[in-house]
């Protein structure tokens, strides 16, 4: 071999070292910052689960963790090691509990995340099925102050977009009230307060239904293998399991349901309505982008055009034709005019 060839091979051979080793930015070094953020957000996992547990007085054991953040048991008993190590958690026959420290820790994550979400329903274009996904990534990123900052542009508010009360800044948060849907008594009135959002796919086809958090509804039925509810003047069936994932309140029989409404996408072509209000269910831009239009009660509107597929319509609305798609004229109600 030539001494230029040597050299090069050994510039190589430096560069390779480097790149694996180098300190702060190697590969090795990338490695245990990726493997050491994990580690952490396993812990913080484990610890809103645990919350969770004792918000909702259940008891929590090695395997409901294993199974709430789909860890083997080894995995799953590294995980509470640490959370004793570091005095985040007490455990005694089974039962593991959190200490002051670690309810104050799991506070912190369930504000972050509880902020993200209502972030992200009323400031961006996120689908609602991604909220609590996105959520997730995010609680694990953001700091303490940043969310404050978060909470601040957001007014502080009290409750999530899934009906959850945000903790406080001193990691204060309202007792649970309220029943599950499934445990209702027949002929109640009734108004939601939370959708539970997680599994994703139960969430999903709660709110494909339209229900949301303000909601009143009345039981018709409540029986073994069905849930039967009025809710915005239309008729509901729910299987008991997924009703379970509603929280309500019963409320007097003087709060009458709201009647069934007429909604925008029912008006003919040429046609004209006043707009009487939207659905709670409208939420963050596309909602805001419709106040922006003029779509608030008191306002004439009238079905000007309508597409071949009858899907986006076209509406006059102050002198101005919008186009709005089926499920977004769904939700706008309105009453006939002459």
């Amino acid at each position: 071999m030539n001494p230029l060839t040597s050299l090069i091979a050994g510039i190589v051979f430096i560069v390779a070292l480097l790149i694996v080793f180098l300190p702060g930015v190697g590969i090795i070094a990338r490695w245990k910052r990726i493997r050491k953020d994990r580690s952490r957000e396993l812990i913080e996992d484990a610890l809103k689960h645990l919350y969770d547990c004792e918000y909702t007085s259940v008891d929590c054991s090695l395997n409901s963790i294993s199974g709430s953040l789909s860890l083997s048991g080894e995995k799953t008993a590294q995980v509470i090691s640490s959370l004793e190590s570091m005095n985040l958690i007490t455990s005694h026959e089974n039962k593991i509990s959190l200490t002051p420290e670690g309810r104050s820790y799991a506070l912190r994550i369930i504000r972050i995340h509880r902020l993200w979400e209502r972030h992200l329903a009323d400031n961006t274009s996120v689908l609602e099925k991604d909220w609590h996904s996105v959520a997730e990534q995010r609680e694990h990123e953001t700091s303490r102050e940043e969310a404050d900052r978060l909470a601040a542009s957001l007014g502080n508010p009290l409750i999530d977009p899934h009906g959850d009360p945000i903790p406080s800044i001193t990691g204060e948060i309202p007792e649970r009230e309220g029943i599950t849907l499934n445990n209702l008594e027949n002929g109640i009135f009734a108004a939601i307060i939370h959708i539970e959002d997680e599994p994703k796919e139960v969430y999903a086809q709660l709110s494909a239904m339209g229900l949301y958090p303000g909601m009143q509804i009345y039981l018709l039925e409540n029986s073994k293998n069905k849930i039967r509810f009025e809710a915005d003047g239309e008729e509901c069936l729910l299987a008991p399991i997924l009703a379970s994932n509603i929280t309500v309140v019963p409320i007097s029989e003087k709060e009458h349901v709201k009647e069934k409404f007429q909604s925008l996408s029912s008006l003919k072509m040429d046609q004209s309505a006043m707009i009487v209000g939207i659905s709670k269910a409208m939420r963050g831009q596309q909602r805001r982008r419709l106040l922006d239009f003029g779509v608030v009660p008191g306002t004439i509107v009238k079905a000007q055009l309508e597409s071949l597929s009858g899907d986006p319509t076209g509406y006059e609305i102050r002198g101005a034709t919008i186009a709005l798609r089926r499920n977004q004229s769904d939700l706008i109600y309105i009453k006939q005019v002459d």
